[in-house]
């Protein structure tokens, strides 16, 4: 940078040397939203001075680069690659792509280095991200009252994506396209996804705009509703109703699984809310094998009968020995 070129960046963001990171980010903040190019379209002062922000802030919000420029003024880039006083690589804005941001607040999520959302529709499947910085796949950092999340600006962004699947494609896996952005990308859902599964795709992140550097895309697994199955835990339950008789006397009714219909024995005197087990009849495992499925036994007490069953149940009635309500007879406060 030739000393004409040379920036002061306090003045840029209106702050003293002396200023805190604080100030110097609530500074930014400020200049940043007054001359964002959503606030001022087509305007090419207002976009000039938007990058001279961007440009301050970068320097002043880094320890290291803010420890040079205060130490070396206008060659503080040169410091470590030799001649401190020759040539070097400027600052070049110019070329800045803005187009890649729905909104302001995407813009500077991105550029603080901190949580960000939005949503992407691919051309089959639709669903919303948020982004974290440097925070690994396991999760993502504390978040101050703006809602960012404190990170290293210019990092490689990592971005979660919550993919909504029915339980035949996550039981038996499928490939969905997704569009992000300009890119469209094929994905292949493994067999037995569950709720909460975490899938990687590599270098399908968002870019950071400082760097040019690519985080990954991580697609957390959401179950649509079904009729039938669910979960409950790791496990895949369903329930089913019974008759009276059938629960007095036991019976084998059919219980549909994922694979069909199989054929299950009640014990005579099973209660409403037990469950039954079917070995290997539920979830596909990581590893191996299958889950196990739970059938919740629901006693259907029939509405509509006829006279007949209805003579019947009276004859039951009078002759029945068995009060469920025994146990509470001496039941006081």
């Amino acid at each position: 940078m030739a000393t004409t070129d040379f920036k002061d960046y306090y003045a840029v963001l209106g702050v003293s040397k002396t200023a805190s990171a604080d100030e110097i980010k609530q500074a930014f903040r400020k200049l940043a939203r007054k001359y964002h190019p959503d606030v001022n379209p087509g305007n090419k002062q207002a976009e000039a001075r938007f990058k001279e922000v961007n440009e301050a802030y970068e320097v002043l919000s880094d320890p290291d680069k803010r420890q040079k420029y205060d130490q070396f003024g206008q060659y503080w880039k040169q410091v470590g690659q030799g001649n401190p006083y020759g040539g070097g690589v400027g600052v070049d804005m110019g070329g800045f792509d803005f187009s890649q941001y729905g909104s302001f607040d995407d813009f500077i999520n991105e550029l603080l280095g901190r949580f960000g959302g939005g949503s992407t529709r691919g051309t089959r499947q639709s669903y919303s991200y948020r982004t974290s910085t440097g925070a690994g796949p396991g999760g993502f950092g504390g978040f101050n009252d703006f809602g960012f999340q404190d990170a290293g600006v210019g990092t490689a962004q990592d971005t979660e994506a919550i993919i909504s699947l029915t339980f035949s494609e996550a039981f038996h896996g499928v490939q969905k396209r997704f569009n992000l952005g300009n890119e469209t990308i094929d994905v292949r859902i493994p067999a037995g996804a569950k709720p909460g599964t975490r899938l990687r795709v590599r270098g399908k992140g968002q870019i950071s705009p400082l760097t040019q550097q690519r985080g990954d895309l991580y697609l957390k697994v959401e179950l649509q509703s079904h009729p039938f199955f669910q979960f409950e835990g790791d496990n895949l339950v369903c329930e089913v109703p019974i008759t009276p008789d059938e629960a007095v006397l036991g019976a084998s009714i059919e219980v549909p699984t994922p694979d069909g219909s199989v054929n299950v024995k009640l014990p005579a005197g099973v209660r409403s809310g037990q469950s039954l087990r079917l070995r290997g009849k539920g979830w596909p495992q990581p590893k191996s094998g299958r889950g196990d499925q739970l059938v919740k036994i629901a006693i259907a007490t029939p509405r509509d009968i006829s006279q007949q069953e209805r003579e019947y149940y009276e004859k039951i009635r009078a002759i029945r020995t068995y009060n469920p309500r025994s146990h509470l007879q001496n039941i006081r406060l």
